[in-house]
């Protein structure tokens, strides 16, 4: 069962009542996907790139999609995502955010057409944005694309330890192109040590509103 609940900064996130965690932070949904994923993630990895292709964990309602579509579309950068969803939420739901405020109406428009598409099948939304949504897990997810950026944006660690494990953070940077970016809202003692074990360069950069640090990593170019 997901409700929608108010976030600090005015926008809505979900609180899953089985894994007992909302979606985003409660100290504003809209703020921390700005800061970690589009600010500290897709503006730093898309610099004088014409095409960028990022591998989200945890896709969720969306809203770091639909924030990289609006940004990818106003700089005209042809944007591939892949985003890894176990349990993908209905349309209604998505609907109910509240969060098509936040991008153009066509934005908003052409994301919720093909969502349902998009958990079958790759799908091009316009002639510079394709999403494909696979309903798996992590562990599960195979593959031979390489990706410029990954967002891990997986519950937290206490509840749902099996997502920050050594070996399942390894899995999730297998998919990342020698060069890369990996960026996150959580930045432990444990996740820098797996990370670095990867042959990563890690960042510690200013966390979102409600947390003191938030971490950046890229990968060596001799890790392919």
């Amino acid at each position: 069962m997901n409700i929608i609940m108010p976030t600090a900064d005015g926008s809505n996130t979900l609180y899953n009542e089985t894994i007992g965690e909302h979606y985003h932070s409660k100290h504003g949904a809209l703020q921390e996907s700005k800061h970690v994923f589009i600010d500290a993630g897709l503006k730093f990895a898309s610099t004088n790139q014409a095409e960028i292709s990022i591998l989200e964990v945890g896709f969720g309602t969306g809203l770091n999609f639909i924030l990289s579509f609006e940004y990818c579309a106003e700089n005209n950068i042809n944007l591939n995502y892949t985003s890894i969803e176990a349990f993908p939420l209905t349309t209604a739901i998505i609907e109910q955010t509240g969060y098509a405020a936040y991008v153009p109406e066509k934005i908003w428009a052409d994301f919720i057409l093909n969502y349902p598409e998009a958990l079958k099948a790759p799908k091009k939304l316009t002639s510079l944005c394709s999403l494909e949504i696979p309903h798996t897990t992590l562990a599960e997810y195979s593959g031979d694309q390489k990706f410029d950026l990954i967002y891990y944006d997986a519950f937290s660690v206490q509840h749902q330890p099996e997502m920050w494990s050594d070996e399942i953070i390894a899995h999730a940077c297998s998919f990342l192109k020698p060069g890369g970016t990996f960026v996150t809202y959580a930045i432990t003692g444990k996740l820098k040590r797996a990370i670095k074990a990867c042959g990563f360069t890690i960042e510690k950069l200013p966390g979102a509103p409600g947390k003191r640090e938030m971490l950046r990593a890229i990968k060596g170019m001799e890790n392919g």
